[in-house]
């Protein structure tokens, strides 16, 4: 078993062990070459706890205790009489910073929130910085025993933890948590090697598997999120057996929002498929914010990583070599167009495969915009087309997200069939069994398709169990509901979201305060709206104003541009593919209840237009559905009151979906 941590003792132990051979443990772990900083460091911090640490403690201590999610390692963890002490040091700190002040609360909600030892624990972050004047320190607790985090300078750490200690003898009386007086706790030496089953998101994700980790590292691997891993592993056998048997195959993966398609996409992108031959797989999106987000996340974890380690890779460096791993469709696309040459890619995934375009607007693009003389073929035929020009083998993977298509001319999972069945029917077409599910068959018979197909069913290619929200799994489920426009059903699913926060108001300002008092640390906030939120503009939400998707997303809680300041609002087209830690969704009356249906409109010059379309209905209603799967901890709903006086917004186009809102179980503030 992989040690979690760099050097593990009981306190007792570790208090009559000599400095140097603490040290060398700790060296030796570190597998890297130690510099002089990290060394003092160490000596800093174990001088500073053989002095702090009273022998009467009954526990353990763990030196640079990993944090995988995060790919980061705790300075040190006590773990005394059951409750988890988590200390982040700043040598020579004069003050405590409000970043290391968030830094050590993420290491402890980490710890709290997919560390299964941690579980039902209280844990107390301290924040250390030696320099720094004494401070006095209030007990204050979350709701999930994680502690509000204390600063210390180290000289009054022993201070701190017998405050803790005699806080918590008043108010626990289980014998596990061991204040007897010679009681041993026997959970001790488990808690270290209990199972850590993180739910990264998609930007720790990719920085997670762009460093070399493999899927089963990074995720859950809990019965519920399993199929995660038996997806990326069905792929991986059709991409060997393709190669071995020199086939062209392409595979539908689809999943629930949230499910991890992109997670499984980027598995397999960052797996080079021969290294001799140098065989590689691409990954390849549509979604401009998705891929401008990813890359810089990547671009600025290999510049601070590189700096880490003592090499110097400059930003553009960094960026172009992040371009190879992820690129944009279109460029894809477009290359194909200028040479008929097959491309270099043996393994291609497409993410949001189900946003394709169809023919008609293929066409148009094309010859509008690319200047291709003639061009009759739907979007998914072109992009098969262009690997079918291999003449050894290929494997081309879709990732389809139902109910995802948000814009005019995508055209969803039948438009990969219908070019199968007109231009490839040499190809095998493995498939996840959910023809007949309404959010991928947009009502036609896709199992009907298959009669001229070597189509292959395997049920490990669809992604059941939404894992974005750890918090919970039938999110999907719930929101489903809702774009149905049943209450009922609603209101049952969310008896079962108990862990998951919702609210609703009316109220912008008090939507915003909600957001700030959940949030702890660095976890992420922002506001969203539909992009057809149009009449938002009186209550300061202005959906027309673009958003620097990369900022947004990255930046921090300085960063005016950033989320964190609940100012930009970000539209499905920005968020889609990617999520935040808690959402508070701006609704309008695009789309609005009215009786006891959705209504469909769109705001056009000075007022309100019926939605009679087909397909644009879609198109609204499941940009919602995006907008409604981006909170992973909680979301809550502003629906505002309108203005009666105003023709275009009044009360009534918001009193009914308020209600409705109230009717699914939605708690109002």
């Amino acid at each position: 078993m992989l040690a979690r941590s760099y050097y593990q003792d009981d306190i007792a132990d570790f208090l009559k062990a000599d400095p140097d051979k603490v040290l060398g443990e700790l060296a030796h772990n570190h597998h890297f070459a130690l510099d002089i900083s990290q060394k003092n460091a160490w000596l800093e911090q174990i001088d500073n706890l053989k002095h702090q640490l009273s022998k009467s403690y009954d526990g353990q201590i763990f030196f640079e205790f990993s944090i995988p999610r995060m790919g980061k390692r705790v300075d040190v963890v006590l773990l005394i009489h059951d409750i988890v002490f988590v200390l982040e040091y700043k040598a020579g700190a004069k003050q405590h910073d409000k970043h290391a002040i968030d830094q050590a609360l993420d290491y402890a909600l980490d710890l709290k929130n997919f560390h299964e030892g941690s579980h039902d624990r209280y844990i107390v972050p301290i924040l250390v910085s030696t320099k720094a004047a004494k401070r006095a320190n209030e007990i204050n607790w979350y709701d999930d025993k994680v502690a509000t985090p204390f600063l210390c300078n180290g000289a009054d750490l022993d201070e701190v933890i017998s405050q803790i200690l005699s806080d918590l003898k008043s108010l626990i009386v289980q014998p596990a948590y061991g204040f007897s007086d010679n009681e041993q706790d026997p959970f001790s030496e488990e808690w270290a090697y209990s199972g850590y089953k993180p739910t990264p998101t998609i930007v720790e994700a990719a920085q997670a598997l762009y460093q070399g980790h493999n899927v089963e590292e990074i995720s859950r691997s809990d019965a519920g999120a399993k199929n995660l891993t038996h997806t990326s592993n069905c792929i991986s056998e059709v991409i060997e057996y393709s190669k071995h048997n020199r086939k062209k195959s392409i595979c539908f993966v689809t999943g629930v929002p949230g499910a991890g398609k992109t997670l499984a996409g980027l598995n397999i992108s960052t797996r080079t498929v021969d290294a001799s031959s140098e065989e590689h797989a691409v990954f390849l999106s549509g979604n401009g914010p998705l891929v401008s987000v990813l890359r810089e996340a990547l671009a600025r974890d290999e510049v601070t990583r590189s700096k880490e380690a003592g090499r110097s890779v400059s930003k553009k460096e960094a960026a172009q070599k992040v371009s190879a791993f992820i690129q944009n469709i279109h460029h894809f696309r477009d290359e194909g167009l200028k040479s008929d040459k097959a491309p270099n890619e043996h393994v291609v995934i497409f993410d949001e495969a189900q946003r394709a375009w169809n023919q008609e607007h293929a066409e148009r693009f094309m010859v509008q915009k690319r200047g291709a003389s003639q061009f009759d073929m739907s979007e998914p035929e072109f992009l098969i087309s262009l690997m079918d020009r291999r003449e050894d083998w290929g494997t081309i993977v879709c990732l389809i997200g139902g109910g995802q298509e948000i814009n005019t001319g995508e055209a969803g999972l039948i438009e990969w069939f219908n070019a199968l069945q007109k231009s490839f029917p040499h190809w095998d077409v493995y498939h996840s069994g959910q023809l007949s599910n309404k959010n991928y068959n947009w009502g036609e018979d896709l199992g009907a398709k298959l009669g001229d197909l070597n189509a292959i069913e395997k049920t490990a290619l669809h992604l059941s169990v939404s894992i974005r929200s750890f918090r919970a799994e039938k999110l999907s489920a719930f929101v489903g509901a809702i774009i149905d426009g049943d209450a009922d059903e609603a209101a049952l699913i969310q008896k079962d979201l108990s862990e998951y926060h919702l609210a609703l108001t009316r109220d912008l300002d008090k939507a915003r305060s909600w957001l700030r008092k959940h949030a702890r640390g660095t976890e992420r906030l922002g506001l969203v709206a539909s992009s057809g939120a149009m009449r938002l503009k009186p209550e300061g939400i202005h959906v027309k104003s673009k958003i620097d998707p990369a900022n947004w997303f990255l930046n921090g809680k300085e960063d005016i541009r950033s989320s964190y300041y609940l100012e930009d609002i970000a539209t499905e087209f920005d968020i889609q593919g990617l999520e935040l830690d808690w959402t508070g969704l701006c609704w309008d009356a695009d789309l609005r209840m009215e009786g006891d249906e959705w209504a469909y409109y769109n705001f056009k010059g000075t007022k309100w237009q019926n939605i009679n379309d087909r397909y644009r209905r879609v198109y609204l209603a499941n940009a919602y559905r995006v907008l409604l799967t981006r909170a992973r901890q909680g979301m809550v709903i502003f629906v505002p009151h309108g203005d009666d006086h105003d023709h275009t917004r009044p009360s009534q186009f918001y009193d009914d979906t308020y209600q409705f809102l109230k009717r699914c179980g939605i708690q109002e503030m």
